[in-house]
């Protein structure tokens, strides 16, 4: 694709129809033959997730970037155009020709869609300046991506990994790390730092629905801000098979 590099995103038009021409779909730029590592994928399907062709769901994908520290390109279906996300979670940086956060309009992100996973399309970031033809200046902060994701995007329910009978608390405050938490959602983190509730208690609180509520947990989870117990007395119901504890910042 001649403008991968550029500013300009390709138009899913054009996009489908190159795929359907070629069969590939014109970002990959590294090995042809690298394919997703098997645990990954394996994972993916746990959560309900395709890549193999058929798109999935934009967080879970994400999430399971960051649990295996597997870098991926996501392709993105949004505002009429691909927006080809190269996820890179060990160095905490992801690629793309335009900035998502500041680009994309927050009131669409809710209807974006992912069309592929595939390998990554381009170097990692300590690698770009060797590497010709990939701009540096398009490597940026992983972690605002997600969280932005999180609160705006298509999900509105729990990640799989924290969802379940759990109890949960936030560690950390997302304010120094520059994560905005809108409206309702800056009180429900400060209750959440002191306090240890099920998905259930936070929807009762003020201006915090389910749907809110799971978003900002998901949010949390995905900055390593989170705690999720499954034998605290908040916690109701039998205990989900999955991990008990969300991850910490330093385990990223």
């Amino acid at each position: 694709m001649k403008d991968f590099q550029g500013s300009t995103l390709w138009g899913v038009s054009g996009f489908e129809r190159h795929r359907i021409e070629t069969g590939t779909s014109g970002y990959a730029r590294l090995d042809s033959a690298a394919v997703l590592p098997a645990s990954l994928m394996a994972d993916l399907e746990d959560a309900g997730v395709g890549y193999a062709n058929d798109g999935g769901d934009i967080l879970e994908t994400a999430a399971a970037c960051v649990r295996h520290r597997e870098a991926a390109s996501l392709l993105l279906s949004h505002q009429d155009v691909i927006w080809p996300l190269t996820l890179f979670p060990t160095l905490g940086v992801y690629h793309c020709p335009r900035d998502m956060v500041v680009d994309g309009s927050l009131d669409s992100l809710s209807t974006t869609r992912m069309v592929l996973i595939e390998p990554p399309s381009v170097a990692p970031a300590d690698r770009s300046l060797y590497d010709e033809g990939v701009d540096s200046a398009h490597y940026r902060p992983l972690w605002p991506l997600l969280w932005t994701l999180a609160l705006y995007g298509p999900r509105r329910e729990l990640l799989t990994e924290i969802s379940g009978a759990a109890a949960y608390r936030a560690v950390g405050n997302p304010a120094v790390e520059g994560l905005t938490t809108p409206g309702a959602l800056g009180s429900a983190v400060q209750r959440l730092r002191r306090e240890s509730v099920s998905l259930k208690t936070m929807a009762t609180w003020p201006g915090v629905t389910v749907e809110r509520a799971s978003r900002l947990l998901n949010a949390l989870y995905l900055a390593s801000g989170l705690m999720v117990t499954r034998s605290n007395p908040a916690a109701r119901g039998r205990a989900s098979s999955r991990s008990a504890f969300g991850w910490t910042r330093s385990a990223r």
